[in-house]
């Protein structure tokens, strides 16, 4: 048995991390899905491919909200935090390999840091761009990607005005970022409130706001 561990939604402020395990006996019939790395498929192609990849492959998902991203980086690093994931993840589904998307800069620490939370010991490939070389990996990617897309917009729906991808780099999520702490005065809901972003709206909010008792 072979695995692949992908996720999506690391950086974004809004939303989030969803990582996802796929086990297979053989990668072949993935080969013939035409499975690809979920960033270089259309929404429409991945939500196509998700149903047919659980079809034919174990599958677990594991999300990771806002709230909890913000109270496991009081005392752990985003990697670490991966990485205890990607265990728990590989544990399930007990592989005799597992490939993985290296999330370190070093990839043999991000194996380290994932064999700290195993009791199985499967062989490891603990590669960068690993969802461009491996297919159960890329499989990873496409069922993690339509996780995380499918939550944002249940969060959208919930908040009830357009947020965007949730990305710092989406315009429609920043101007609702800021919009919301100028009228509320906080963060909105599944906000990463450690981020960057989001302590910099907050920041720049309270600068505002002292600056009217002046």
């Amino acid at each position: 048995m072979i695995c692949g561990v992908d996720e999506a939604g690391r950086g974004p402020v809004i939303g989030p991390m969803v990582i996802c395990g796929v086990a297979v006996r053989s990668d072949q019939e993935l080969r013939e899905l035409g499975v690809k790395d979920s960033k270089r498929l259309t929404p429409k192609k991945r939500e196509e491919l998700e149903p047919k990849i659980r079809r034919i492959a174990e599958v677990e998902v594991v999300e990771i909200s806002a709230d909890q991203i913000d109270s496991a980086r009081t005392h752990m690093t985003m990697n670490a935090l991966e990485a205890k994931v990607f265990a728990t993840i590989i544990e399930k589904l007990s592989p005799d390999e597992a490939y993985v998307d290296a999330a370190d800069v070093n990839e043999r620490e991000f194996e380290r840091l994932i064999r700290c939370g195993l009791k199985c010991r499967p062989r490891i490939i603990s590669e960068h761009k690993a969802d461009d070389t491996y297919p159960v990996v890329m499989a990873a990617s496409i069922v993690a990607k339509v996780a995380r897309d499918a939550r944002v917009r249940e969060i959208e729906l919930e908040i009830g005005i357009p947020i965007g991808s949730g990305y710092q780099t989406d315009e429609v999520t920043m101007s609702f970022l800021n919009d919301f702490v100028e009228r509320n005065g906080k963060c909105p809901p599944h906000t990463r409130r450690s981020w960057a972003p989001a302590k910099n709206i907050m920041m720049m909010k309270s600068l505002r706001t002292l600056d009217k008792f002046e």
